[in-house]
């Protein structure tokens, strides 16, 4: 009788210790796992960006001269075949970037100024022009794209020029709080 009550002993420690190494896996895994979730969530960033600065393209290709005004009309007029949202903020909204000044006009160091801006503003923005997206979290990234570790930073926008990455105004501050 006693070597019954023996074995569910070992019984019961050896189940503590496959719980306790399920655990440890666990807490090893967890990190990782978030870590690839983060990283295929920049890659689909990534994607919708490019699909609002491809449909930004096509708009200026058939109105040249001309800007999308809101997201909506990109899709309306069927440039994208749909309004993507921002795969890093739960609400899913962008920022937009907007053209500050005419088309073709540069700053004093050859410089282009964007205005960012939430697409919620929009209407108290006299002509919009928009050219392009960026993401509205403020979250490090992961991944560096054109130099930036922020999501708020990594700009989708028409004629974008990596070597020479536009001046940011943000919309409702200062022009000396750039950057």
């Amino acid at each position: 009788m006693k070597s019954v009550r023996a074995d569910h002993g070992y019984v019961l420690i050896i189940l503590m210790m496959v719980v306790l190494v399920l655990f440890i896996g666990l807490t090893v895994a967890i990190p990782v796992l978030q870590t690839e979730l983060q990283r295929e969530k920049e890659a689909e960033l990534i994607f919708r960006g490019r699909q609002y600065v491809e449909a930004v393209r096509l708009f200026q290709m058939k109105t040249p001269g001309r800007f999308p005004s809101s997201l909506g009309e990109l899709e309306e007029k069927k440039f994208v075949r749909r309004l993507y949202k921002d795969p890093m903020t739960e609400k899913g909204e962008w920022n937009v970037v907007l053209l500050l000044g005419q088309p073709g006009q540069s700053g004093s160091e050859g410089v282009q100024k964007v205005l960012v801006a939430p697409e919620s503003a929009l209407p108290s923005i006299q002509n919009p022009m928009i050219l392009g997206v960026v993401s509205s979290s403020t979250q490090k990234s992961i991944k560096l794209y054109y130099d930036q570790d922020s999501y708020d930073k990594w700009l989708f926008t028409y004629g974008q020029d990596p070597e020479k990455p536009p001046k940011i105004v943000y919309y409702g501050r200062e022009e000396k709080e750039e950057e």
